[in-house]
């Protein structure tokens, strides 16, 4: 008796082991005792009572809970001791407008599929605790929202729906796949219609939308202001600062007190210049030149000692290291710091003492560098210059000190000459900018391109930031091991790279793949073959989307594109708060300091890294606005344009003459079913064949505008 005692026992812990593997599967299902059974393939009624007595047990240890009569899951209480961790994965969410989401993993791996009915309380952009299915047979790996670590962001940007017994916010964000429920107590007098600013209080359980309060009436949709605060919000940047920040900002004197002076090399003597765009207010870098004995010259970077005026632990740097950076939309700086530092204090402004943190260079007539200095200085500048002037002088225009620079342009030229031999990826950089009027209408669409004025500073910038994080990461041969603040570029993946050479390869070009350095030169050949020619735009699209994204970090990876083994960003304090991390540790370096805390500053790269991400978000989100709102009044018109991006949905298409880009939709080619080829860059027509590809021209016919969304519907029109 005692025999089958312990085999009745035994069986029940082989089936309530089994009994949990059928609730794991999918553990916020409820089941009787009958469904349970099938899935186990139990079909005789022993067994099934079994089950069923088995399961009553597991009720009683606190395992299942009874939903109701009859109907039991697992106690989600008791998830985590119940459930191998193994079956949970942490990760981002990534939320499409359907409502289903896609979890990128914190650590390596294959995003999840989340459908839209368990992606429970999350939103796009949380970091979230993600229970994992089993795997279904040629299906991509499945899972449910468990747990929100952590909110992206509690803040959101949407237009006010009010009738007489409820209101919802209707989120401008199409990443956001529900509305917000506001209590007639938190409407904070915002009228139907109106774009507000909704806080989110909390998400009941029992309901199917959050709770939120209205925090901020923003104002009419469309208007112009009312668009420009609505992206600052969305993207998680303050649209002013706060009092305590001002305040400290107010009580900074202008004036340098002479012991300060005294503790500095003094370079106002010494002949120096600025050069920025023709808007610009914040001036934080400076060239100082001049010839010195034997052929030398001597050329300082000077950069603006932000950290001498914005102390750690401040209401100011409080406010600047949550920035990140400066966010420039298409018709304003939104600052990282106050006024009064960004443009007068700090800014190095023409006739004005000013401190800096610089780096001066001794070098020859090749640009070779004899003696280097770093440290603490005062300036003062001699002429504010913007690119255009300084581009007129290059190409012959005469000038007072004209002399000066040219030379500075030819050191910088060599220094150029020097980076691609050694094989910088010279990725030209183009900005789409606008003439508005004074309401913020624009009137016209152009392109700003770099030219030899731009290269000119930025060779020398480029020449301060690695010299620097060489004399911090790299000496007498032997790696340091303190604690900095890179400027990293990974290697992209080499299947990447395979696939590049192949696709171009079918256009008739050739890629090296062999060193990397051989790899960069013939990339820069390969701009240079395909300039002004018809597959120029999708050669340089593909390649930038090759590349890995640069970023900031306390390890050293060395910078890809730049072909450096060490690289930080030092020369923009004024608009990049990792620029003043590195000002305040380099400074202690140059002191005799020991290594700063790694884990403290790399939460800050991290931070730093999301914070440039969200800028360039919502700078391209403010250029997307302008260009919707230049298109308005164009429906109807057709228009040349280059495909500037294939994906299963459409067609993106920018038009040649404005750089507008639209959407060309799959559903409005009637002609064929036509299918997306995500190697080859293109979507072809499953019957006939006929193949648009990036880069291809096309015409268009601009179909619908909607400037709430900032989206362009274009037509295809066919010869």
């Amino acid at each position: 008796m005692a025999k089958k005692g312990r085999d009745k026992r035994n069986k029940a812990d082989s089936l309530s082991t089994h009994i949990l593997a059928v609730f794991s599967a999918d553990p916020f299902r409820s089941y009787n005792y009958k469904q349970v059974a099938a899935a186990m393939g139990i079909k005789d009624k022993a067994t099934r009572d079994l089950i069923f007595s088995t399961m009553l047990e597991m009720l009683k240890e606190g395992i299942l809970q009874e939903v109701k009569r009859g109907k039991f899951r697992l106690d989600l209480s008791r998830f985590d001791q119940i459930v191998p961790a193994s079956r949970y994965i942490i990760g981002t969410v990534d939320m499409k407008q359907t409502g289903k989401a896609y979890i990128v993993p914190r650590e390596p791996g294959e995003d999840i599929y989340i459908s839209p009915s368990h992606t429970g309380k999350a939103f796009h952009g949380d970091t979230v605790k993600v229970f994992l299915f089993p795997r279904r047979p040629g299906r991509k790996l499945e899972g449910q929202v468990v747990e929100v670590l952590k909110r992206a962001k509690t803040h959101f940007v949407g237009k006010l729906q009010l009738s007489d017994k409820y209101a919802f916010v209707i989120p401008d964000n199409p990443s956001m796949a529900v509305d917000f429920f506001i209590p007639r107590e938190y409407l904070n007098k915002a009228k139907d219609g109106e774009k507000v600013v909704v806080e989110l209080m909390e998400w009941p359980e029992y309901a199917r939308n959050p709770f939120g309060r209205i925090i901020k009436v923003l104002g009419k949709p469309g208007e112009h202001q009312v668009e420009m605060q609505s992206i600052l919000v969305e993207w998680d940047f303050p649209i002013g600062f706060s009092r305590e920040a001002e305040k400290e900002a107010k009580a900074i004197p202008k004036a340098i007190p002479p012991e300060e002076i005294e503790k500095r090399r003094d370079f106002r003597k010494v002949f120096t210049i600025t050069i920025d765009p023709a808007d610009a207010k914040d001036f934080d870098d400076a060239l100082s030149f001049r010839q010195l004995e034997g052929g030398l010259y001597e050329v300082g970077i000077h950069i603006a000692d932000v950290a001498h005026y914005v102390r750690p632990g401040t209401a100011i740097d409080q406010e600047a290291e949550r920035r990140g950076t400066s966010v420039y939309l298409v018709d304003r700086v939104i600052p990282m710091l106050p006024e009064k530092l960004s443009n007068f204090v700090c800014s190095l402004r023409p006739n004005e003492d000013k401190l800096c943190f610089s780096a001066v260079f001794v070098m020859d007539r090749e640009a070779h560098i004899t003696s280097q200095w770093f440290g603490k200085s005062i300036i003062r500048s001699d002429y504010r210059f913007n690119y255009d002037e300084v581009q007129q002088i290059i190409e012959g225009g005469q000038h007072a000190v004209r002399d000066e620079i040219i030379a500075l342009y030819k050191l910088s030229a060599k220094l150029r000459a020097e980076r691609m031999k050694k094989g910088t990826i010279n990725f030209e950089t183009k900005e789409v900018k606008f003439d508005l009027d004074d309401k913020g209408k624009p009137l016209g669409v152009y392109i700003k391109e770099q030219k030899e004025a731009n290269w000119l500073i930025e060779d020398f910038m480029l020449l301060a930031n690695r010299r620097v994080a060489e004399w911090v990461g790299h000496t007498k041969g032997k790696t340091r091991s303190k604690t900095f603040v890179y400027r990293v570029h990974d290697e992209p993946p080499a299947e990447k790279i395979n696939q590049f050479a192949q696709f171009v390869s079918k256009l008739g070009y050739s890629i090296k793949l062999g060193s990397r350095a051989s790899f960069a030169r013939s990339l820069n050949r390969l701009f240079t073959e395909v300039a002004g020619k018809g597959e120029e735009n999708l050669i340089e699209t593909i390649a930038v989307r090759t590349m890995a994204k640069a970023y900031y970090s306390t390890d050293n990876i060395g910078h890809y594109g730049l072909a450096f083994d060490f690289y930080t960003h030092f020369t923009s304090p004024i608009r990049r708060y990792p620029d003043m991390m590195v000002h305040r540790l380099f400074w202690d370096y140059l002191n005799g300091a020991g290594s700063a805390d790694k884990e403290f500053y790399e939460e800050r790269c991290i931070h730093a890294s999301e914070m440039e991400r969200k800028a360039l978000e919502a700078e391209r989100s403010s250029v997307k606005l302008k260009q919707a709102e230049f298109m308005k009044d164009k429906v109807g018109q057709i228009f040349d344009a280059l495909i500037s991006g294939v994906s299963k949905y459409g067609i993106f298409a920018e038009i040649v003459d404005n750089y507008c880009e639209g959407m060309i939709r799959l559903r409005d080619l009637t002609d064929d079913f036509y299918y997306l080829d995500e190697d080859n860059y293109q979507v072809i027509g499953q019957r006939y064949g006929e193949t648009y590809r990036l880069g291809d021209p096309v015409k268009v016919i601009v179909k619908n505008v909607d400037i709430q969304k900032k989206q362009i519907d274009f037509k295809l029109v066919k010869s």
